[in-house]
């Protein structure tokens, strides 16, 4: 006796359907996985065959064989436990095949025939929908994530019992709403709590409007790290699209939150100068899932101590900065992960943190300065659009109560240049940042005395040929953020500003 469902498998931060077959025939009393399946795939004939005896169900003293197809394809996670445990009782006769055609089964079962939800929920949904595959069911609290694919019809099921009674035509279960939940805005720093750092609070208004990357620089306690928090406070929300593309990723990677299935604000991801390779651009045994820099996909990655973080990771960061994206390769596995984010980056202009400071000398001799600064390749600062200096605060700025406009003034005017941007790009491109060779052509026009100024300042600042493309990046951004559809002389002045590396030499 045959029969075959419908499942499916994460595969990077898409999907792919799986074909479960079963076949029960005689034979040695026995339960085999085949297909190319990991672990934690084969461990379900322990939980499907205790799922099934402990709902009352019959599971066959028979040879049981169930294949995963495609063969090649390698299987990970839990997922496919009800499919296999449906499959199965397919073939017994327990369940009508007519019943289960044309849907997907996703899933872990408990021991007691409980079935929990699992990651990739939304990947999955949406490999079934472009498959034209009208219908899922899956748990209960992976309903809402997969119900975000228009078009799919969702049955959540608390247990394998209820999965066999709808599937039976016993019971009937509602689809799953579409609903769209508006999650709260998470708790950030407002910008009206830092006091002083006008230049790096234009700085950070300039990265937010044009996705530029960003590094500030200087002592301790200046505060870099509470600018950098500020920065997603200030961003536009996600539209829709963008939304499904972050949940999508977090979704594989199992950090995606029941309660709100689509995340709606910008991701914030903050790694410890102690990550590996692997954790920063992703990978890992098997399927490779994403990094930290796939994770921060439309959104923020700092990177706080950046001369701490090992070289090697801050080298692999050159490319995704460039491509705004990256391809893990693995043994047999070839990924591509989506890396459009904003890096931010905070250090301290020595090891010690003083040098330049007025009040505290430093400690450091000069060549422990240089070492220090070795740490970040050229290559890796020339993929930096903006640099800025944030120094020591003033007595007065300390004493003083007010700070500088709120974060909801800056988010309104970065929101206005962000929707220049749309308008320019046809969505295609989200942000200045992202222009190509072609954009830059067509849409960093410099009037005559911004040719002009640029030009000398090619050959003052020795710009390499990624500098001025990223300075007319920059320029383009704070034309946008002034109104201005041609760039002119004071937006490609400003602009330069942000090139030179402070205390050192420009970029």
């Amino acid at each position: 006796m045959f029969a075959q469902v419908l499942s499916g498998t994460p595969y990077g931060v898409e999907a792919k359907l799986v074909e479960v077959q079963c076949d029960v025939g005689p034979g040695m009393p026995g339960f085999t996985i085949v297909g190319l399946p990991e672990k934690e795939v084969s461990e379900a004939r322990d939980r499907v065959r205790s799922a099934i005896r402990n709902l009352g169900l019959e599971f066959p003293q028979l040879r049981i064989t169930a294949n995963l197809a495609p063969a090649d394809l390698r299987k990970e996670g839990a997922g496919f436990d009800l499919a296999l445990a449906v499959a199965l009782l397919l073939a017994t006769g327990q369940i009508p095949k007519n019943r289960a055609a044309d849907s997907v089964f996703l899933g872990e079962l408990s021991l007691d025939g409980g079935v929990r939800p699992v990651r990739g929920v939304l990947a999955v949904a949406l490999a079934a929908k472009e498959a034209g595959v009208p219908r899922m069911v899956v748990a209960q609290d992976s309903a809402p994530e997969a119900a975000l694919v228009e078009g799919l019809q969702v049955f959540p099921v608390a247990d394998l019992g209820e999965a066999v009674a709808f599937l039976r035509g016993e019971k009937e279960i509602p689809p799953a709403p579409r609903v769209i939940p508006e999650a709260p805005p998470p708790d950030w720093i407002d910008l009206a709590l830092v006091k002083g750092q006008e230049h790096a609070r234009r700085a950070l208004e300039i990265a937010a409007a044009g996705g530029h990357h960003l590094l500030m620089i200087g002592p301790p306690g200046a505060g870099k790290s509470l600018l950098a928090r500020c920065l997603p406070g200030i961003l536009p929300p996600l539209s829709f699209e963008e939304a499904l593309e972050v949940s999508r990723i977090h979704s594989v990677a199992g950090l995606l939150s029941p309660k709100y299935p689509l995340m709606r604000w910008r991701p914030f991801r903050a790694p410890h100068h102690t990550i590996s390779y692997v954790g920063m651009v992703g990978g890992g045994h098997g399927i490779p899932v994403p990094g930290e820099i796939s994770l921060a996909h439309h959104g923020v990655l700092f990177l706080d101590e950046l001369p701490e973080f090992d070289r090697k990771v801050l080298e692999a960061l050159r490319q995704p900065l460039e491509d705004r994206q990256i391809t893990v390769v693995r043994a047999g596995v070839s990924v591509t992960f989506p890396a459009s984010f904003t890096l931010v980056g905070a250090m301290n202009p020595c090891p010690c943190g003083y040098y330049g400071d007025p009040l505290r000398p430093c400690r450091c001799r000069p060549h422990e300065i240089v070492q220090y600064r070795k740490k970040l390749s050229g290559p890796f600062l020339d993929r930096i659009d903006l640099f800025v200096h944030v120094p020591r605060l003033t007595k007065e700025e300390l004493l003083g109560e007010g700070g500088g406009e709120p974060s909801e003034a800056v988010r309104r005017r970065v929101a206005e240049a962000r929707e220049i941007q749309s308008r320019r790009f046809s969505g295609k491109i989200h942000a200045n940042a992202e222009m190509g060779a072609r954009e830059v052509k067509k849409h960093c026009v410099l009037s005559p005395e911004a040719k002009g100024l640029l030009a000398r300042a090619i050959d003052r600042f020795a710009l390499t040929g990624r500098g001025y493309v990223r300075t007319l990046k920059v320029a383009r951004t704070i034309a946008d953020l002034a109104g201005s559809d041609t760039i002119e002389a004071e937006h490609v002045a400003e602009a330069l500003q942000y090139r030179a590396f402070p205390e050192g030499d420009a970029l």
